[in-house]
Order: C-alpha cells, then sequence, then structure tokens
C-alpha cells in the first residue's frame, strides 16, 4: 500500500491511523508548494488533486475519512467496529466535516496555510465567523465528552482522529481549546499516542 500525503490537516489523520496501527504502507509526500498534486501523474489516481490518497494493489482510494475506515477495517482493528458503533461514527463523522473541523479548518487556513504558501494575511472576518461557529460546536462536543473518555462507546475510534484534527494547532490557529475543559481533557489523552503526536514520517518533534 501506498499513502499519499502532505503534512496539512486532513492527510494528518490518515498518517496517525496507519501509525498507530502499523499499518505496512510507504508513506508518499506529495509537494503541494511545487503542485505536484495537479501533474497528470497524480491526478490519475486523484482527479481531484488533493491528498490523502492511498492505493492498495488495483484500488485506489480517496477522501481521509474513508481511508481511515479501510486501513483500520484492513487489519480488523476495532477502530472501525462492525456492530452498532457504525452508525454513531458516521454521525460524529458527518458532524465534524460539516461544522467542527469545517470551522477549526477555516482557523486553519487562515492562520497557518495562508503564511506557509504566501498567500496574505488572515482574513478578519472569516477568522470571526470561523472563531463564533467553532465556539458554538465546541459547547455540543464538550457537553458530549463530559464523563467520557472517547467519542464513541468505550473505545478509540476513527472518529476520534477526525474530529481532533485541527486540536494539535489550536495556539497557532488561534482556536480556543482552553474554554472547552471536556474538549481539553478528551485531547490530552490522544496526546499521549506517539501516533497522535508525531503523524507524518520522519517528524522528530510532535506537531504543534
Amino acid at each position: 500500500m501506498k499513502l499519499y500525503y502532505c503534512d496539512t490537516l486532513n492527510p494528518r489523520k490518515t498518517c496517525a491511523v496507519a501509525r498507530y496501527l502499523n499499518s505496512p504502507v510507504t508513506f508518499v509526500p506529495v509537494d503541494l508548494g511545487k503542485g505536484e498534486n495537479r501533474k497528470p501523474e497524480f491526478l490519475a489516481i486523484n482527479p481531484n488533486g488533493k491528498v490523502p490518497v492511498l492505493t492498495d494493489g488495483d484500488r485506489t482510494l480517496w477522501e481521509s475519512n474513508a481511508i481511515m475506515c479501510y486501513l483500520a477495517d484492513k487489519v480488523g482493528s476495532d477502530l472501525w467496529p462492525h456492530d452498532g458503533r457504525q452508525i454513531e461514527i458516521m454521525r460524529w463523522l458527518s458532524w465534524d466535516a460539516q461544522h467542527f473541523t469545517h470551522h477549526g479548518g477555516a482557523l486553519y487556513f487562515e492562520y497557518l496555510i495562508k503564511p506557509r504558501f504566501g498567500m496574505g494575511d488572515p482574513d478578519r472576518a472569516a477568522v470571526d465567523e470561523a472563531t463564533r461557529y467553532w465556539r458554538k460546536y465546541a459547547g455540543i462536543l464538550n457537553d458530549h465528552l463530559t464523563g467520557r473518555d472517547w467519542l464513541v462507546g468505550d473505545g478509540l475510534t476513527v472518529a476520534d482522529f477526525a474530529v481532533a484534527v485541527t486540536l494539535p494547532y489550536a495556539d497557532r490557529a488561534h482556536i480556543p481549546l482552553g474554554e472547552f475543559p471536556a474538549v481539553g481533557r478528551w485531547h490530552d489523552r490522544l496526546n499521549q499516542m506517539e501516533a497522535w503526536r508525531m503523524p507524518f514520517p520522519a517528524m522528530t518533534e510532535p506537531v504543534a
């Protein structure tokens, strides 16, 4: 298997799951700054021109949540359980994509991606809107996590990897994580895992 990635937000969760599971993948870096994701050979495996992408023999899979589930399913990991928890996991993955990481990702874009790729200063109106909505949905998540260790059931699942993906960047992205103690404690538990702290190949220090 080959996992095509860049050290950005969505590839982060797939790399973390791959490392957590010790998946037998070859990590293939894609330099977005040089436009490698727009070259014909890359578009042949993902016409969207996005990372991550997983290839496994004749199978090609894009979209980070699907890749996480596939990697877990391939080794029979309970990160993607085969029982009623799947519905709950899908609920949180959908909620996250539409709300929590949608707005946290907007802050990540304004404060980390724009300066990295020379795209100008943060847009104040976009920052204010994303922060307002992030607080709204962080409150919902905080209530759910109060008294719980993990999002779904009693164990770690792909939902945790997905929903928490912006939180390692909270300080740099000006995400007000400190206002939501249950979310913070949950992320502290994730930070106990080396695969979460250092998801990308050849890392020498945690993502922060």
